[in-house]
């Protein structure tokens, strides 16, 4: 079951609010390792930067922050559940 499914009933106000923190919390904390990732690589020479992005970790690596632009979508849709909780 996604949030789009979940009526009133089932979420309440209180636990929507932590589950978005929580969330929120999350990908802020990916995004971080994203701009640290990014830092790092720019000490990193053309040929160690190429053997890198080669690996199954790398691929892996995108493959995650693809599936976070799913995420993203899912909170606006949880975001604005919410917002429809607060305003019963």
């Amino acid at each position: 079951m996604n949030i789009a499914q979940m009526n009133t009933n089932e979420l309440d106000e209180s636990n929507a609010k932590l589950a978005y923190t929580i969330i929120q919390s999350l990908l802020d904390s990916h995004e971080a390792l994203s701009d640290l990732l990014v830092l790092m690589s720019h000490a990193l020479d053309e040929d160690v930067l190429k053997a890198l992005t080669l690996t199954n970790e790398w691929q892996a690596y995108l493959e995650a922050k693809r599936n976070l632009e799913t995420t993203r979508a899912q909170i606006e849709k949880f975001t604005d559940e919410l917002r429809k909780i607060e305003n019963v």
